[in-house]
């Protein structure tokens, strides 16, 4: 399946903007996101997703290739077994985050807010490239981070790994 999505580094506070009606809001979870190997063009990560509203726990595993706009992506689901054994004895810190999935008009939001940096991430899927490109953003989504590799999910990931975050 081809991801396609713009990012935006959100300077809002997302529940303000739930408060405020900007936005409305559907969904929270709890995400911890491991990275099982990785290089520049190619992705393996679990994840293990806790849904706020309701305690209920799953597991994916997802591999994705490419950068910037458009990626391919294949996700599924696993058992909770099978992530203990995929992250048993690695001693891997995850990425911890918490995800507020929100509808804006005809639109869903993602909000990713990070527990080991202060960085607040908004996501928008669209169906085709050429919606992504003519999509006109409100200016309180912020900067366009969709192809800047400094703010990518890895990178963040491996400098956890390596201490530089603490």
């Amino acid at each position: 399946m081809l991801e396609i999505e713009r990012k935006f580094l959100l300077d809002s506070d997302p529940k303000q903007l739930i408060q405020e009606g900007v936005i409305t809001f559907l969904s929270e979870q709890r995400i911890e996101q491991t990275y099982l190997a990785l290089d520049e063009q190619q992705e393996v990560r679990v994840r293990r997703l806790v849904d706020l509203t309701t305690d209920e726990v799953t597991y994916t595993h997802t591999f994705k290739s490419g950068n910037g706009l458009m990626r391919e992506e294949i996700e599924y689901a696993i058992t909770a077994s099978i992530y203990e054994q995929l992250m048993s004895g690695r001693k891997l810190i995850p990425l911890t985050k918490n995800r507020i999935t929100a509808q804006r008009g005809e639109r869903i939001v993602e909000i990713d807010i990070y527990d080991q940096i202060q960085l607040t991430v908004l996501e928008v899927e669209f169906d085709s490239e050429d919606d992504a490109l003519t999509f006109v953003p409100p200016a309180w989504f912020g900067k366009d981070i969709s192809s800047e590799r400094q703010y990518s999910n890895k990178k963040v990931w491996r400098e956890l790994q390596n201490g530089s975050l603490s």
